[in-house]
């Protein structure tokens, strides 16, 4: 067997969202895979029993089919399928096999599908207003700006092309019928169990330019003024009516970064309340403009959701009385859930570090489960994937911090070997137990690998996630360090004067940040980074909202300048010494080009050893759905990169 190198980017299957059927027999999922003659990505709908068995592709995935949803009769799937130019569009097609027909064809392209209770309809929710004039010869118009939140990393200008909600009958020959609109966003549609109301989330109160908050509505299926059912008291979403449609369980994140946990609401409005006051992970799957999975009703009012645990994501059932439980847990990561009509069994995509996304079926009563796909089977035949070894490490009092360390490929005994130190980005996100292939390839290439969870990372409470607030570079620098020198010392086979640094978005702040505070490192990649907060308030599609979310309240331009010069990699640039590569996207909108240009102005003007890779037509996701050959490329910068330097 041979460890896994770049070009193996093209030979994994993703597997992701998945719809279990309501009589809990099928399941369906997404599977996709980059191309590597077209440079782009092609994904189709498959099914496989929930018994197991051999999975069946179900529709031609000629381009990107996604989102498979089984109507409630069992009778239909819908799904997105992009076709030819189009943008992506509602498809149904017959449980038991046939074609698929289109019900919608919008300009701008439509949402993932969600079903009325009487399997007739479909609501969904899709970018409004007038698409581009396509002929490049015709000067584009100017823009009138009147909103801080107008553009969208990945998207662009959003601001004349509102999200709003549609209906439409899959009868054919019926066209979709608009039932919100206004200038906000309306996503994420959820109908009421009579299929008279559809509840959604939107953003609709006056100071919603300079905040993260946002509300469930509830509004008529013939459309109307909707119903205010949150109490703009922080970020709601997955919007999900109970069985007998008094209440609507959902996410809700009181302030950012903090946990989002399931609430309770009266359907009427009010009655505001935690399904469990003491339960304070990481909850919810699945995140916009994508899918988000709704929290899922189970026979006796308790729910189903997502959590986060210390490098995990497992299922949990939460319910009032109750408490919350673990249904089951392990060295892994699910991303994706589904539950069948009787609550009694749920689908769930799941992935470990030496194994791609597949999809398991899950008894919820017993906590049982069963892998029933292996679509990468073939390839882990030939490929060698590296385990990683788990520490808790102490960082300061009352602190434990989540690391892990990978051996290089093909290690010899009595040899040494350079390390690579990553660093994750968001900052409330985490590593892991999931499979990553940039770890993989790295580990690959003969270099050990070190990752971990700083303070300001998700997993943990709360209190830990938020402990960086108003001081970035603090705390979560010395759990960076702290953690990847406890994983040296289990590490006797790495050689401590090869040491790398490396991380993308606030990874690469945190490269940065080190890089200009210490000389442990020999080389650092840093990758699509924040380093200067000053242009970041204005110059990045979230800056005005995040950077006070982050640096502190009063840390703006106007306010406290001192506090955005104080945390910014930029300001200690002129301590660094470590030899550093810069990489970046040149349509990045969440961390403009112009915070990799700046430090690359700085380090040249100082005459040290820099180098600057530019990624053009790429955006800040480059690295995760960036065009196949541009993924590719990427992985040789790196790899030649530290090759020259360690």
């Amino acid at each position: 067997m041979r460890p896994m190198t770049p070009g193996d980017l093209y030979a994994i299957t993703w597997v992701s969202e998945c719809d279990i059927s309501p009589d809990g027999r099928l399941v369906a999922f997404t599977a996709a895979r980059m191309e590597q003659e077209s440079d782009t990505y092609r994904s189709a709908i498959w099914v496989v029993e929930a018994t197991g068995g051999d999975p069946r592709q179900f529709t031609a995935g000629s381009k990107r089919d996604s989102s498979p949803r089984f109507s409630p009769d069992g009778r239909w799937l819908a799904f997105l399928s992009e076709r030819g130019e189009e943008k992506p569009q509602i498809y149904v097609m017959p449980t038991a096999g046939g074609e698929a027909r289109p019900v919608t064809k919008l300009p701008l392209g439509a949402g993932v599908p969600a079903w009325s209770p009487d399997s007739a309809h479909i609501a969904f929710s899709a970018r409004t207003g007038e698409p581009p004039d396509p002929d490049p010869k015709k000067a584009k118009p100017y823009r009138r700006i009147t909103n801080l939140k107008y553009r969208l990393n990945g998207e662009g200008f959003t601001y004349d092309h509102r999200r709003h909600l549609f209906i439409v009958a899959i009868e054919p020959g019926c066209e979709p019928r608009q039932i919100t609109s206004g200038d906000w966003d309306d996503t994420q549609p959820a109908w009421s169990p009579d299929g008279r109301e559809v509840a959604f989330v939107s953003a609709r109160h006056d100071e919603r330019d300079f905040d993260n908050t946002s509300d469930i509505w509830a509004v008529p299926v013939e459309g109307g003024e909707p119903r205010l059912v949150t109490g703009t008291d922080g970020g709601c979403g997955a919007p999900s009516w109970s069985p007998d449609g008094t209440e609507i369980a959902h996410i809700f994140t009181p302030v950012w970064p903090s946990n989002s946990t399931l609430r309770l609401a009266n359907s009427r409005g009010g009655g505001l309340r935690p399904i469990d006051p003491g339960f304070d992970r990481a909850t919810g799957a699945g995140a916009l403009p994508g899918a988000v999975a709704l929290p899922a009703w189970l026979p006796g009012g308790a729910v189903l959701s997502l959590a986060q645990d210390r490098g995990t994501a497992s299922p949990i059932i939460a319910g009032e009385h109750e408490g919350t439980r673990w249904v089951s847990q392990g060295r892994r990561m699910a991303g994706w859930y589904s539950v069948a009509k009787d609550g009694r069994t749920a689908a769930i995509v799941s992935t470990s570090v030496t194994r791609p996304a597949e999809v398991f079926v899950l008894d919820l009563e017993s906590g049982q489960e069963r892998q029933v796909t292996n679509m990468n089977a073939k390839w882990l035949e030939e490929v060698e994937l590296a385990p990683a070894e788990h520490l808790a490490v102490p960082t300061a009092e009352g602190v434990e911090v989540d690391c892990w360390f990978m051996k290089p490929a093909g290690m010899a005994e009595g040899q040494t070997y350079p390390v690579l130190l990553n660093v994750h980005g968001g900052p409330f996100g985490q590593y892991g137990e999931g499979f990553f292939d940039e770890f993989q390839v790295y580990s690959g290439a003969g270099y050990g690998v070190v990752f971990c969870n700083p303070r300001g990372s998700s997993g943990q409470d709360t209190a830990f996630g938020r402990a960086l607030v108003g001081d970035m570079g603090g705390p979560d620098y010395h759990d960076v360090m702290a953690a990847f020198e406890a994983a040296l010392t289990r590490m006797p086979w790495a050689d401590q004067s090869r040491l790398g640094i490396m991380g993308g978005s606030y990874g690469g702040f945190m490269t940065t940040w080190a890089i200009g505070h210490t000389n442990r490192f020999k080389a650092a990649c840093s990758e699509r980074a924040v380093n200067d907060w000053y242009s970041m308030q204005g110059a990045s599609d979230i800056g005005s909202v995040f950077n006070r979310n982050y640096l502190g309240d009063e840390a703006t331009i106007q306010e406290d300048l001192e506090a955005l010069l104080r945390q910014s990699p930029l300001t200690y640039a002129k301590n660094i010494e470590t030899p550093v590569l810069i990489l970046h996207s040149e349509d990045d909108l969440r961390c403009p080009m112009s915070q990799a240009e700046q430090l690359w102005v700085v380090l040249k003007q100082r005459r040290k050893d820099v180098e600057f890779v530019r990624f053009p037509d790429e955006n800040h996701e480059m690295s995760r759905s960036g065009r196949p050959s541009h993924r590719r490329d990427r992985f040789d910068v790196i790899l030649d990169y530290f090759a020259r330097k360690l």
